[in-house]
């Protein structure tokens, strides 16, 4: 077996990689300015500490986006193969669409998709 080729290459990587970070910490520009080190995104000077706590709706949204945006990587997949798969497979189709739209009435009705659900009690 030959291994030179990816001997060749990794070090082609690792020499490509080297020199550029040697290059940009020999030629970059270093300067020490009053606001340097400050931390600074999106034109916004931050403030407070980055330990702030979140609610947890925002993970709850979170998780159910990436679970129901699955279901578009599945049904678009589906959807390439649909004449292969046939009646079958448009069958196996509704009963998983079917099943995510059970799971998204049951999150709505446990209000776990509220995002600022009703705090008050319903007295009568």
């Amino acid at each position: 077996m030959n291994l030179w080729p990816f001997v060749l290459y990794a070090a082609l990587v690792l020499i490509t990689a080297g020199s550029m970070i040697g290059l940009s910490a020999i030629l970059g520009e270093r300067h020490k300015e009053r606001f340097t080190n400050q931390p600074y995104e999106g034109g916004i000077l931050s403030e407070g500490t980055a330990r702030a706590r979140f609610s947890i709706k925002f993970y709850m949204m979170a998780m159910f986006f990436v679970v129901f945006d699955l279901e578009s990587v599945f049904l678009y997949s589906w959807a390439v193969a649909a004449r292969d798969l046939g009646w079958v497979g448009y069958w196996e189709a509704l009963i998983f669409i079917g099943v995510l739209v059970a799971a998204l009435v049951y999150l709505w009705r446990l209000g776990a998709l509220d995002w600022s659900p009703d705090t008050r009690r319903k007295t009568r």
